[in-house]
């Protein structure tokens, strides 16, 4: 039995439907249903009042954190062979950089396929649309919020590239670098200052895809993959010596 039966969110940001959001607005909840959206809402006198002040209220956006409509990526068959030569360079073709675990050019718009067997699942319990993205690498290129309607693939995408995502984890890379966490994070740290240095175009470069889209994202919300307390913190010490505020995957 729930302690309080009425919730008051007030000082919101609420998205109230596709056409309309409403500023410093209330969002009455009395026994597990929304009884009030507005502006001018008068809140029960028996209310828990929880301010959201800074904060945005959208309707069925429950999970930030989806893989949603993006197939789960494959290592290359294969086992593993203990007297084969370490793979030092990185097998992807293309002017891209030198580390496979740094996916930036991954485009989560680009793979998705909606799935209603998943959807209907989900919208069954209120889940109305989801932040979804392909969770390989150490970085994974951009994620995309999609609907869970029952409708085309194209229909469902809300906003293309919506969020730019890092882990500790070098997934599905062949590469024999990095293989531990000290090394994903002094790779984390050296793409920071690998593309800084490339926004001068220096001509010794040349074109590299995978250090022109990490800035492009830099943009976009940060969402970080940390899993763990300590990886919390680790990951918090990189972003404040780049400026980066990251929103945190915890465990």
């Amino acid at each position: 039995e729930p302690k309080a039966a009425c919730y008051a969110f007030t000082n919101a940001t609420i998205v109230k439907d596709a056409s309309s959001t409403l500023n410093n607005a209330t969002l009455v909840i009395k026994d597990g249903k929304i009884t009030a959206v507005g502006t001018n809402v008068s809140i029960p006198p028996d209310a828990v009042i929880i301010d959201c002040k800074g904060k945005y209220i959208y309707p069925s956006f429950v999970d930030a954190y989806a893989d949603y409509g993006i197939a789960a990526p494959q290592r290359s068959a294969g086992g593993f062979n203990f007297n084969a030569p370490a793979q030092l360079t990185s097998n992807q073709k293309g002017a891209y950089g030198w580390n496979q675990a740094i996916r930036t050019d991954v485009q989560g718009v680009r793979i998705f396929t909606a799935d209603n067997t998943k959807g209907k699942a989900l919208r069954d319990v209120g889940f109305g649309s989801v932040l979804t993205h392909q969770r390989d690498g150490i970085a994974r290129g951009t994620g995309v919020f999609v609907t869970l309607a029952d409708d085309k693939d194209n229909k469902a995408v809300l906003k293309e590239k919506a969020s730019a995502h890092y882990s500790f984890s070098k997934g599905t890379s062949t590469q024999s670098y990095p293989g531990s966490l000290m090394g994903s994070i002094a790779l984390l740290r050296q793409t920071y200052l690998d593309a800084q240095w490339y926004k001068n175009n220096p001509l010794s470069e040349g074109v590299n895809l995978s250090l022109r889209f990490w800035n492009e994202h830099q943009n976009l919300p940060q969402i970080f993959e940390a899993n763990d307390k300590w990886a919390v913190v680790r990951a918090d010490k990189i972003g404040d010596e780049f400026g980066v505020q990251y929103i945190m995957k915890a465990g």
